[in-house]
């Protein structure tokens, strides 16, 4: 028989903090068979005698070499005892990403993959300090978990404001961009920047289900912002390693910058991102008109 559509668990976040494995693994599952159209996989499409969008449970059983009754267990949040082998092929019939693969075994395997995250306060080496002071004219911070953002230099401070004014709690992206109206001005793609956030803190709470902290932000997020609510909702996972933003910097107008960002070796759940402007572009030369400005630009930007 069709299976039946069901309301997310996520869309009701707001009613609690916690995080449930089983209820993340069952919507994961489902969001994420649900987006696939049978023509996607070379099955016939009788569109209008489905009640459900995307694949049944049947359909992805038959594609991942499962049983209809083993992958609604699976489905259901039981993910007790299920193979890595049979998590593949299940991965392979989704058509999931790299990223996606991860969350889903993070999710399955619970113990196997859960790591603990630490009570302790996120710690930055005074090295990579001082490495951020040393890049002149170049935008960067480093990234931790849950989107908090743990050191940065003067110039990330010309151009997306001085952090140093806000309380510990407030410096995270998450936070920012979903709460502070200033940050909608400053993106030019908003809705692609909290897109790329939650997609971040879905694989942190994979990655760490446990994580009080974290559970506590999303319970916040959702209660305070329906944006937020609408994205998580849609379980999707992804890492962005480099891109290009825009933004339109109160001071000095539109800035097209490229970022790269790089996960610190000793220390995965930290990252290194920096943003640069193309040689001779006008976001150049905007880039160090700022740069001139020092802590007069930082005071103009969006933060405080």
């Amino acid at each position: 028989m069709e299976d039946q559509p069901r309301p997310s668990t996520a869309t009701t976040a707001s009613a609690s903090p916690s995080l449930d494995r089983r209820a993340e693994l069952s919507e994961f599952l489902r969001t994420r068979r649900a987006r696939l159209r049978p023509s996607d996989v070379g099955l016939p499409d009788f569109g209008r005698h489905r009640r459900v969008p995307g694949l049944r449970r049947e359909e992805l059983a038959q594609l991942a070499g499962v049983s209809v009754a083993y992958y609604t267990r699976l489905e259901q949040g039981n993910g007790r005892n299920v193979s890595a082998e049979v998590l593949d092929s299940i991965a392979r019939a989704l058509r999931l990403t790299d990223a996606e693969h991860a969350h889903l075994m993070h999710l399955a395997k619970g113990k196997q993959h859960k790591k603990k995250a630490s009570a302790r306060p996120q710690q930055v080496r005074p090295a990579l300090g001082q490495l951020l002071e040393a890049m002149e004219g170049v935008p960067a911070y480093i990234g931790g978990r849950r989107s908090d953002i743990l050191a940065w230099n003067g110039m990330t401070a010309a151009v997306f404001g001085d952090w140093s004014q806000l309380p510990v709690t407030e410096r995270n992206w998450a936070r920012l961009v979903f709460l502070r109206p200033a940050y909608r001005d400053l993106f030019v793609d908003w809705e692609q920047k909290a897109i790329d956030i939650v997609c971040l803190l879905r694989m942190d709470a994979g990655c760490y289900p446990d994580d009080t902290r974290l559970s506590a932000l999303v319970g916040e997020l959702s209660v305070k912002s329906e944006e937020f609510r609408r994205l998580w909702a849609t379980h999707d996972v992804k890492e962005k390693s480099h891109g290009v933003k825009r933004l339109h910097h109160p001071l000095v107008g539109e800035l097209s910058l490229s970022y790269e960002s790089f996960r610190m070796p000793d220390d995965p759940d930290q990252s290194l991102v920096t943003y640069h402007a193309e040689p001779g572009s006008a976001s150049a030369q905007a880039l160090s008109l700022l740069a001139s400005w020092g802590t007069d630009a930082a005071r103009v930007a969006p933060a405080p």
